[in-house]
Protein backbone atom coordinates (compact mmCIF):
# COMPACT_ATOMS: atom_id res chain seq x y z
CA UNK A 1 0.00 0.00 0.00
CA UNK A 2 1.56 3.29 -0.88
CA UNK A 3 0.47 6.49 1.13
CA UNK A 4 0.04 9.86 -1.01
CA UNK A 5 1.15 12.97 0.89
CA UNK A 6 -0.10 16.44 0.14
CA UNK A 7 2.76 19.13 -0.22
CA UNK A 8 2.49 22.17 1.37
CA UNK A 9 3.37 25.49 -1.83
CA UNK A 10 6.94 25.75 -1.98
CA UNK A 11 7.93 29.67 -1.46
CA UNK A 12 8.82 30.77 -4.75
CA UNK A 13 5.41 29.78 -5.98
CA UNK A 14 4.20 32.80 -6.48
CA UNK A 15 8.12 33.70 -8.34
CA UNK A 16 7.29 30.69 -10.68
CA UNK A 17 3.63 31.24 -11.60
CA UNK A 18 4.15 35.53 -12.22
CA UNK A 19 1.64 35.73 -9.90
CA UNK A 20 2.58 38.37 -7.01
CA UNK A 21 0.91 41.21 -5.08
CA UNK A 22 2.07 44.04 -7.95
CA UNK A 23 1.63 41.62 -10.91
CA UNK A 24 -2.28 43.06 -11.18
CA UNK A 25 -1.17 46.48 -10.88
CA UNK A 26 0.93 46.62 -14.23
CA UNK A 27 -2.49 45.98 -16.58
CA UNK A 28 -4.24 47.94 -14.68
CA UNK A 29 -2.23 51.05 -15.00
CA UNK A 30 -1.37 50.13 -18.43
CA UNK A 31 -5.31 50.56 -18.97
CA UNK A 32 -5.44 54.11 -17.36
CA UNK A 33 -2.65 55.21 -19.59
CA UNK A 34 -4.38 54.26 -22.69
CA UNK A 35 -7.30 55.96 -21.26
CA UNK A 36 -5.93 58.99 -20.70
CA UNK A 37 -4.63 59.21 -23.98
CA UNK A 38 -7.23 58.32 -25.76
CA UNK A 39 -8.99 61.21 -24.11
CA UNK A 40 -6.30 63.53 -24.67
CA UNK A 41 -6.55 62.58 -28.51
CA UNK A 42 -10.27 63.27 -28.11
CA UNK A 43 -10.46 66.38 -26.58
CA UNK A 44 -7.62 67.59 -29.44
CA UNK A 45 -9.40 66.07 -32.30
CA UNK A 46 -13.06 67.54 -31.07
CA UNK A 47 -11.69 70.81 -30.39
CA UNK A 48 -12.95 70.60 -26.93
CA UNK A 49 -12.23 73.90 -24.92
CA UNK A 50 -11.08 72.68 -21.43
CA UNK A 51 -8.15 72.97 -19.23
CA UNK A 52 -7.17 69.21 -19.25
CA UNK A 53 -7.25 69.58 -22.94
CA UNK A 54 -3.43 70.16 -22.87
CA UNK A 55 -1.63 67.67 -20.67
CA UNK A 56 -3.33 65.04 -22.02
CA UNK A 57 -2.74 65.61 -25.78
CA UNK A 58 0.69 66.44 -24.55
CA UNK A 59 0.32 62.18 -22.89
CA UNK A 60 -0.94 61.31 -25.74
CA UNK A 61 1.73 62.57 -27.84
CA UNK A 62 4.53 60.86 -26.39
CA UNK A 63 2.45 57.69 -24.53
CA UNK A 64 1.14 56.36 -28.34
CA UNK A 65 4.80 56.27 -30.10
CA UNK A 66 6.36 55.41 -27.23
CA UNK A 67 4.50 52.25 -26.49
CA UNK A 68 4.88 51.76 -29.69
CA UNK A 69 8.28 51.49 -30.18
CA UNK A 70 8.54 50.48 -26.66
CA UNK A 71 7.49 47.32 -28.05
CA UNK A 72 9.40 46.62 -30.75
CA UNK A 73 12.52 46.88 -28.25
CA UNK A 74 11.41 43.96 -26.77
CA UNK A 75 14.42 42.84 -26.21
CA UNK A 76 16.26 45.39 -24.11
CA UNK A 77 16.41 45.87 -20.05
CA UNK A 78 13.54 47.82 -18.74
CA UNK A 79 14.61 50.94 -18.22
CA UNK A 80 16.77 51.18 -21.45
CA UNK A 81 13.47 50.40 -23.20
CA UNK A 82 11.93 53.53 -21.50
CA UNK A 83 14.63 55.51 -22.24
CA UNK A 84 14.76 54.68 -25.91
CA UNK A 85 10.72 54.64 -26.05
CA UNK A 86 10.32 58.17 -24.48
CA UNK A 87 13.71 59.42 -26.84
CA UNK A 88 12.41 58.02 -30.04
CA UNK A 89 8.77 59.49 -29.25
CA UNK A 90 10.08 62.79 -29.07
CA UNK A 91 12.15 62.06 -31.80
CA UNK A 92 8.84 60.92 -33.91
CA UNK A 93 6.83 64.44 -32.55
CA UNK A 94 9.79 66.74 -33.78
CA UNK A 95 10.13 65.25 -37.28
CA UNK A 96 5.95 65.10 -37.56
CA UNK A 97 6.07 68.57 -36.55
CA UNK A 98 8.80 69.56 -38.64
CA UNK A 99 7.57 67.83 -41.95
CA UNK A 100 4.63 69.53 -41.37
CA UNK A 101 6.58 73.12 -40.94
CA UNK A 102 8.27 72.55 -43.97
CA UNK A 103 5.33 71.63 -46.19
CA UNK A 104 3.81 74.58 -44.79
CA UNK A 105 0.47 72.45 -43.18
CA UNK A 106 1.09 72.77 -39.71
CA UNK A 107 -2.75 72.10 -37.62
CA UNK A 108 -3.45 70.07 -34.31
CA UNK A 109 -5.37 67.36 -35.34
CA UNK A 110 -2.85 67.03 -38.22
CA UNK A 111 -0.43 66.42 -36.09
CA UNK A 112 -2.65 63.78 -33.96
CA UNK A 113 -3.61 62.28 -36.95
CA UNK A 114 -0.07 61.94 -38.27
CA UNK A 115 1.48 60.64 -34.55
CA UNK A 116 -1.49 58.45 -34.82
CA UNK A 117 -0.29 56.92 -37.68
CA UNK A 118 3.11 56.93 -37.39
CA UNK A 119 1.94 54.84 -34.18
CA UNK A 120 -0.13 52.53 -35.64
CA UNK A 121 2.06 51.30 -38.51
CA UNK A 122 5.10 50.56 -35.82
CA UNK A 123 3.01 48.75 -33.76
CA UNK A 124 1.50 46.87 -37.02
CA UNK A 125 4.62 45.89 -38.04
CA UNK A 126 5.35 44.52 -34.50
CA UNK A 127 2.52 42.13 -34.27
CA UNK A 128 2.90 41.08 -37.90
CA UNK A 129 6.66 40.24 -37.14
CA UNK A 130 5.61 37.81 -34.03
CA UNK A 131 2.88 36.43 -36.18
CA UNK A 132 5.49 35.39 -38.61
CA UNK A 133 8.02 34.42 -35.91
CA UNK A 134 5.00 32.10 -33.89
CA UNK A 135 3.98 30.25 -36.97
CA UNK A 136 7.87 29.74 -37.91
CA UNK A 137 8.19 28.12 -34.69
CA UNK A 138 4.77 26.37 -35.79
CA UNK A 139 6.08 25.08 -39.12
CA UNK A 140 9.29 23.67 -38.01
CA UNK A 141 8.04 21.48 -35.28
CA UNK A 142 5.34 19.75 -37.51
Amino acid sequence: MQTIGIKSPSSDSDKRTGRGPGRDLVPLLAGMAVAVAGVGAVLALADVDSSLRGPLTLFFLLAAPGAAIGAALRGLDPFARTVVSVAGAIAVDLLVAQGMLAVHRWSVRGGIVAVTAISAVVLLLVVVRRLRKRMGKIRSSR
